[in-house]
C-alpha cells in the first residue's frame, strides 16, 4: 500500500521548501528549466516518503532527514587525490563545476550549469513517479555538474573521474554522459567532502550500439552527511554497462540505481561493496528493466556491517513480454560483524515473458570461530585475521574488474576503511 499523506511538515520538509524560495533565483535554468523545478518542488511539498510507500519501506525518509542545513557559500572545497593516478579530473567544489579545459581527445566536456541556461537538458529534470524523490530535490536545487559527450568509436584510454565534494551545507550536483556507438570508456564518480550536509547527486547514462562502459561510484562522505544519489543508465543495442558501487561513509545513504536494457543483446553488471560503520543508515535500491530480447545482467552485492549500523538492498528486475531469452542473475551477501547492526534484502522478480533463465538469492552470515580460531592458531592477531576474513569475503566482487590499477586503489580504500572500523 502506497499511502503518502502528510499533515504537518517536519523541519527538514519546511527547510527545504524555505530554501528553495531563498535560491530560485541564483539556480542556472531557461525558463522551461524552471518550471520543473517548480514541479519538482510541489512533489516535495507533498511531504517526504515513509515507511508506507512500498520503495521506501526500510528508509523512512521523512523520519530519518531530521534536518536540512542551511547553505554555506562562505565556505571552500579543494579537490581530493584521483583514485587511479592517470585520471582527468572534474572536480564540482561546492556545488561549482570547473570551466573545461577540453583536454580529453574523442570526448567533448560543458558545464552543466550551461547547458540548463541553454534549455538542452530540462527534460532530464523530470522525476519518474510521486515517490521519485531523490530525483526530485535535485532537480529543484541543482547548481553545477557536468555533461560528457563521447565520440563514436572512441577508445578513452584514461579514466575521467568527476569528483562532488564539498565544506558543509547543501550541494545538490549533476553528471551526464552520452557514450556514442562503439566507444569505450571509464568513469570514476566521487562522492565526498567534510561538515555536515545534505547532498543530491543525479547521474545520468547514455550507451549507444556497442558502447562500453565501467562506472565507479564511490562513496566516502563524513559521518555527518545525508547523501541521496541516483544513477540512471539506457543500454542500446549490444551496449555494455559495468557498474561499480562502493559505500564506505555517511549517516544517511540512498543510493538509487535505474537501469533500462533497451537495446538487444545488451548486458548490465552490477558490483556493489556497502561499508557499514557506527550508526549509518545506507539503501541501495535498483530497478533493471529488460525491455529488449537477448540481454544479460548480473548484480552481486557484498555487505559488510558493523556498530549499530543499518543497511538496505532492494532489487527489481523486471522483464517484459518482447525481453524473450533474458537471462538475470542477482545475489546479496551480508557480514554480520556486530550483534547490533542489521541488514535488509528485498530482492524481487517481475517477469511476463516466458524464455527466460532468472533468479535470486540473499544471505546474511557471521564470521565462522573455526576459520577465525585457523588463523589466530597460525599467529595472526584477532583483528588482522578478521581483516583478511573480511577481505576474502570481498575480494571477487572487486576483482572481476579487472582493471588492475582499479582494483588495487579500491582495495586500498578498503583496507584503510577496516584499519578505522574494523
Amino acid at each position: 500500500m502506497n499511502l503518502h499523506a502528510q499533515t504537518t511538515r517536519t523541519a527538514a520538509e519546511a527547510a527545504l521548501i524555505d530554501s528553495f524560495a531563498a535560491r530560485i533565483s541564483d539556480l542556472p535554468g531557461d525558463a522551461e528549466t524552471t518550471v520543473h523545478r517548480d514541479d519538482a518542488l510541489e512533489l516535495l511539498k507533498a511531504g517526504l516518503p515513509t515507511r508506507r510507500v512500498e520503495a521506501w519501506h526500510y528508509t523512512d525518509l521523512r523520519r530519518l532527514l531530521s534536518t536540512v542545513p542551511a547553505y554555506r557559500f562562505e565556505s571552500s572545497a579543494a579537490q581530493v587525490a584521483p583514485l587511479i593516478d592517470r585520471a582527468e579530473l572534474l572536480p564540482v567544489l561546492n556545488g561549482a563545476a570547473n570551466t573545461p579545459r577540453g583536454g580529453i581527445s574523442g570526448v567533448a566536456v560543458s558545464r552543466l550549469a550551461d547547458r540548463l541556461i541553454e534549455g538542452d537538458l530540462t527534460s532530464k529534470l523530470g522525476v519518474a513517479d510521486p515517490y521519485d524523490t531523490v530525483a526530485a530535490i535535485n532537480a529543484a536545487f541543482v547548481s553545477d555538474g557536468y555533461c560528457l559527450e563521447i565520440e563514436g568509436g572512441a577508445q578513452i584510454d584514461r579514466p575521467v573521474e568527476f569528483q562532488n565534494v564539498h565544506a558543509g551545507g547543501q550541494v545538490h550536483s549533476r553528471f551526464a554522459v552520452k557514450a556514442g556507438a562503439g566507444s569505450k570508456a571509464t568513469i570514476v564518480e566521487r562522492q565526498t567532502g567534510s561538515e555536515e550536509a545534505l547532498v543530491s547527486s543525479v547521474s545520468h547514462l547514455d550507451l549507444a550500439e556497442g558502447a562500453e562502459v565501467l562506472w565507479i561510484v564511490l562513496q566516502e562522505q563524513p559521518d555527518t552527511v545525508s547523501h541521496l544519489a541516483q544513477f540512471t543508465a539506457t543500454l542500446g543495442k549490444d551496449a555494455k554497462l559495468t557498474l561499480f558501487i562502493m559505500n564506505a561513509g555517511g549517516k544517511l545513504v540512498r543510493q538509487e540505481v535505474r537501469v533500462t536494457a533497451d537495446g538487444e543483446g545488451s548486458s548490465f553488471r552490477l558490483r556493489g561493496v556497502n561499508l557499514l560503520a557506527g550508526e549509518t543508515h545506507c539503501d541501495v535500491t535498483m530497478v533493471l528493466d529488460h525491455l529488449a530480447p537477448d540481454t544479460f545482467s548480473t548484480e552481486t552485492i557484498r555487505n559488510i556491517v558493523t556498530g549499530k549500523a543499518e543497511g538496505v538492498f532492494q532489487g527489481q528486475i523486471r522483464v517484459a513480454r518482447d525481453a524473450q531469452k533474458t537471462d538475470a542473475k542477482m545475489a546479496c551477501n551480508t557480514l554480520l560483524l556486530s550483534d547490533e547492526g542489521s541488514f535488509s534484502a528485498k530482492p524481487e522478480l517481475e517477469i511476463f515473458a516466458d524464455d527466460v533463465a532468472c533468479g535470486h538469492g540473499a544471505t546474511v552470515t557471521e564470521i565462522e570461530a573455526d576459520h577465525l580460531f585457523y588463523l589466530m592458531a597460525r599467529g595472526i592477531d584477532e583483528k588482522t585475521a578478521r581483516g583478511l576474513l573480511v577481505k576474502a569475503f570481498l575480494a571477487e566482487v572487486i576483482e572481476e574488474l579487472e582493471d588492475e590499477a582499479v582494483i588495487e586503489a579500491l582495495e586500498k580504500k578498503l583496507d584503510a576503511w577496516f584499519v578505522e572500523h574494523g
